[in-house]
């Protein structure tokens, strides 16, 4: 018997609870639901299913084998979706989720090319400094920067970019430049109250151990352009990446405060739900984001 057929056979009855919805579900009979699941316990010398005259449940072995299999069949659901879906032009809405501070300052800047590419596509951009739940809030597609919670969301790189210690030439000149990592608890650190890793700063020492700032107190903000400003006006020691920094320090508006730190590298990715990608609008987005981005080395922006 064909295995991705005795694989769906078995992941419905799963997905349904019983063999008689199953069939219903499949277009097919209860019987040859259930030969196609024997035949796949034979074939894998296995039992799958617990089968009483009340219900049908997955034994342990089921669990873990339906946990594989259920991905199996939809990354042939999206194969056959993305075939399809090739021969159709992009159109429709978009709705999209990023960060305040990098939609505004590389995402707009780009739309405009884009939607001149693709006429048909109406973008809805929403921008917010929060983790957002795409499927549940109804999003194509987020972009998220840094390490990516493990999850169902699939996820494509687009670039990176290289987080430094930044302050102004005023500050360091008034304050002095810190030598060694305990030197920051002597110094005013602007916080981003927003991060995963709460009031920590996460720095990696020359010698490559991993060591942690405490960042409370002074100033915390949950805007990345808002603390870039508030390092620029001489408040503190601001923690933030090159595609925020990049222009203020090439102006000399703030100085790396600890060049001898290995740079921290982050990806800036793409995420959107399974399935997601076979859609023209949103494969159409990901291809130009990639293009658009593709000069970025990380640390020039």
């Amino acid at each position: 018997m064909d295995r991705l057929t005795e694989m769906e056979a078995f992941a419905n009855v799963v997905d349904q609870g019983g063999f008689t919805d199953a069939a219903k579900k499949m277009g097919i009979s209860k019987s040859a639901v259930s030969k196609h699941v024997s035949s796949l316990e034979a074939r894998l010398g296995a039992r799958l299913l617990n089968r009483t005259t009340r219900r049908v449940s997955p034994t342990e072995i089921g669990l873990a084998y339906y946990d594989r299999a259920r991905r199996v069949l939809n990354d042939a659901g999206e194969a056959d979706a993305l075939v399809t879906s090739m021969q159709s032009a992009p159109s429709g809405l978009l709705r999209i989720s990023v960060a305040t501070d990098f939609g505004v300052n590389h995402l707009s800047p780009v739309l405009s090319d884009f939607l001149r590419d693709f006429p048909d596509i109406t973008v809805n951009m929403v921008l917010n400094n929060r983790y957002v739940e795409l499927i549940s809030e109804g999003f194509d597609m987020a972009l998220r920067i840094g390490e990516l919670e493990d999850s169902s969301l699939r996820a494509r790189k687009l670039t990176e970019t290289t987080k430094r210690m930044i302050a102004s030439p005023a500050y360091l000149e008034k304050f002095g430049r810190p030598q060694k990592i305990d030197d920051l608890n002597m110094h005013k650190l602007l916080h981003y109250s927003n991060q995963s890793s709460g009031s920590m700063w996460k720095i990696t020492a020359p010698s490559g151990e991993k060591r942690q700032v405490r960042t409370s107190g002074w100033l915390s903000v949950n805007d990345g352009q808002s603390l870039l400003n508030a390092a620029i006006s001489g408040l503190g020691i601001a923690y933030l990446p090159s595609y925020l920094y990049s222009d203020a320090m090439a102006e000399g508006l703030v100085e790396d405060v600890m060049p001898s730190l290995p740079m921290e590298t982050q990806g800036i990715y793409a995420v959107y739900p399974p399935g997601r990608f076979t859609q023209p609008k949103v494969r159409a987005f990901i291809d130009f984001l990639a293009n658009a981005f593709a000069d970025k080395d990380g640390i020039t922006w």
